[in-house]
């Protein structure tokens, strides 16, 4: 007997999330990721790998807590912000009975997490929840448990403002949690809604090292919430979810020299993207650039074909469908010599452009 009968029902209508990595692109230079194009030197001395690890290492949690300006009582380390988004709907969501809110187009995990666990989704726009009034979003929510708010929102780049955020959190008050996925809010971290947590029992919010601690490939997130939001979650995570040597990167990552150093690196990243969008702007091969505050630049292309042209140069970026059409393309702020790469793609398509111009008159 095979043991796909040993399956659930609902196994093959799930679909994985596609991230940057799986789509196995070739290329030179890599933009499809919104990794930091700082690479760190670490020096890592452990002589305790025969023992299991602090499940929440204090040096860790210690730190970051400084860090956002909260207590220890109010964070918890997860394996990224994933792991947070996963815990989040296990521990708060009954499988099918309730739903999540999301406000799309927006990061893809909170879907494909909500239907592993078998709760609905409750799909309302980014529109609305830029555009719309409080008491709009709140009847459109209806009785969803959780409601996610990416902020900057990927791969869009939108910004919902600090005192919506706020108006919607106490309009759901003791009828869901609202949790504010800040992949990016080092980006813009005046917008933080962590300063709302000590206030607002049902706000959440999403933190990870992978963007602009330039430490995606250690995997570390946080949650942060009031105590009492995270003591039912605790109960849920594994037994050992940190590992020894990713706390010992992450205290150091966390040092107030680190963050100094993060902080620099944030300042010429945002700089950089204010040229790359003049350069998107200016370009006859670029239809719409979305004014994002992430380490990203979000674009339509006039012609889907400039995409592979240039992954033909070696240009790797990310490829999406936003509002039903398939020629958005998300640029990673790279280094200044990456983001040259982008100008040499650019201009070689400004130049096509202009010669089959010419050739038509």
């Amino acid at each position: 007997m095979s043991n796909n009968a040993l399956l659930p029902a609902n196994i093959d209508a799930l679909a994985a999330y596609s991230s940057a990595k799986s789509e196995k692109l070739t290329g030179t230079t890599w933009l499809n990721a919104n990794e930091s194009p700082y690479v760190k030197s670490i020096d890592i001395n452990i002589d305790d790998l025969n023992r299991y690890p602090d499940p929440q290492p204090a040096s860790v949690i210690n730190r970051y807590a400084q860090y956002a300006g909260l207590s220890t009582e109010q964070v918890l380390m997860t394996r990224g912000a994933d792991e947070g988004i996963e815990l989040l709907v296990r521990t708060y969501c009954e499988p099918a009975k309730d739903s999540i809110a999301l406000f799309l187009p927006t990061y893809g995990m909170y879907k494909v997490t909500a239907d592993t666990h078998n709760v609905a989704i409750n799909g309302l726009s980014q529109a609305l929840l830029l555009e719309g009034s409080v008491d709009d979003i709140i009847s459109a929510v209806g009785d969803s448990k959780l409601v996610f708010i990416c902020n900057p929102n990927n791969p869009t780049g939108s910004l919902t403002p600090l005192d919506k955020i706020k108006a919607i959190a106490i309009a759901l008050e003791g009828k869901a949690l609202v949790i504010v996925d800040e992949a990016y809010i080092e980006f813009c971290p005046e917008q933080s809604a962590s300063k709302l947590i000590s206030d607002y029992a049902n706000v959440v919010v999403l933190r990870t090292l992978s963007k602009a601690f330039a430490l995606a490939g250690l995997r570390t997130g946080f949650t942060l919430a009031q105590e009492q939001v995270l003591l039912p979650i605790r109960k849920v995570i594994a037994p050992y979810p940190v590992s020894t040597v990713v706390a010992s990167i992450a205290a150091s990552a966390l040092s107030p020299d680190a963050i100094t150093s993060m902080r620099r690196q944030v300042s010429i990243l945002n700089a950089l993207k204010e040229k790359l969008k003049q350069w998107l702007k200016a370009s006859p091969a670029v239809l719409n650039v979305l004014s994002g505050e992430g380490n990203f630049v979000t674009l339509k292309l006039a012609n889907k074909n400039s995409f592979n042209i240039a992954l033909q140069q070696g240009l790797v970026m990310r490829a999406f469908t936003l509002y039903g059409e398939n020629d958005w393309l998300r640029i990673s702020i790279g280094s200044e010599q990456e983001l040259e790469q982008v100008k040499i793609w650019l201009d070689g398509l400004s130049q096509s452009t202009a010669q089959k111009e010419q050739e038509v008159s």
